[in-house]
Order: structure tokens, then sequence, then C-alpha cells
């Protein structure tokens, strides 16, 4: 009687642990649709231009459980977009993002600090921009996983943050003219698990 006992206690148990403590490696595809990676730039001292990038694509590999993941974010530099023409087709050249010669950027890294509910509190890695390969740590400030209510899979969200040196990256235009250096990096994510 004391075994049967135990053995439903336990079944009721296993029953109630949430899906995310039964949860391993899931490969999340980055949906282009969902995902523009913006920046806040300065101009002279005197505004603050904003812009997004328009294409991107990527994946990311979860185990919320174990709390660890991977990243890996490519963007077309070509698709800037800071919804004037003529910046962005400044930006396109060689004074800035040089597209022709750089057409790629890419942020691969690891989640770090996971919480008990499976949310990540930054993604540590290597940043490759304009020909130069540099260290960062994103700030994730939002995070969230739910059923997509029609592809009926898995979608994971995150907003990410960080600032970086456009010089340290070999971007020096308007340096001369009083620009602030410094460029916010918003990474706006959207992925949904592969089947």
């Amino acid at each position: 009687m004391i075994r049967i006992a135990l053995v439903l206690v336990m079944a009721a148990a296993s029953a109630t642990i949430p899906a995310l403590a039964r949860a391993a490696n899931v490969t999340y595809v980055v949906d282009p649709a969902h995902t523009y990676p913006s920046f806040e730039a300065d101009h002279m001292g005197i505004s603050t231009w904003r812009g997004k990038f328009d294409k991107s694509s990527g994946t990311i590999v979860m185990d919320r459980a174990a709390g660890t993941g991977t990243v890996s974010i490519q963007v077309e530099t070509k698709s800037v977009d800071f919804g004037l023409g003529k910046m962005d087709e400044a930006a396109r050249t060689d004074e800035l993002l040089d597209v022709a010669k750089y057409p790629v950027a890419e942020f691969k890294g690891k989640l770090e600090g996971f919480d008990k509910f499976g949310k990540p509190a930054r993604a540590v890695g290597t940043l490759s921009l304009h020909g130069v390969k540099k260290p960062v740590a994103l700030e994730i400030r939002k995070f969230k996983c739910m059923p997509h209510p029609m592809f009926k899979r898995e979608m994971c969200g995150a907003d990410a943050y960080v600032t970086i040196n456009r010089e340290d990256y070999g971007m020096t235009a308007g340096k001369d003219y009083g620009f602030d250096m410094n460029v916010e990096l918003r990474i706006q994510v959207e992925a949904i698990a592969v089947e």
C-alpha cells in the first residue's frame, strides 16, 4: 500500500514539473520578419541618429533547464536603414560600413546568467564588424518564450543592448567634427524552434 501511494505521489509530482525542467538543447532559427537590429549614433553632439538593419539571420541553441546556450547572428550591412536615402548611401560607403568590402556583421557567443525561469541575463561573445573582431557583452533586458500561435512551436524573443566605440572598428567618419564615437546597439530578435 505504501509502495502504491509512493508511486502515485511520484507520478503526480512528475506531471507538475514545469516543461523547463525536462528540457534539453533546442535550436531556434531567427525569424527575419521580426528581427531588426537597431542602433543610435551621435550627430555632432546636437542630435541622435537612429537606424536599423533590415536583413538578418542566425540560430540560437538553448537548454534553459541547464542554463546554457549559444547565439550566432548575421546581419547584412547593406540593409542599413536610417529612413533617409542619403544617410543610407553614406553609411554604405567606405567612410562607414564599407558594405562592398564587409557585407556581413556577425555576433557569435554564449548565453549566460540564466535565472530559475530559464531567462538569460547576457550574451557574451565576439562582434565582427568592418573587418574587426572585438569581445562584447550584451545585456538582455527582455526575454520571453511561448508557443507560436500559428506554427504551434515554441518561439522566443529578446532585446539585448550594448554600447560600442565605432572607432575601435575602424569607423571614424565625423570624428573631426565632434561626433561621439559611441554607438548603442539594440538587438531585437525573435526565433522559432526547429521541428
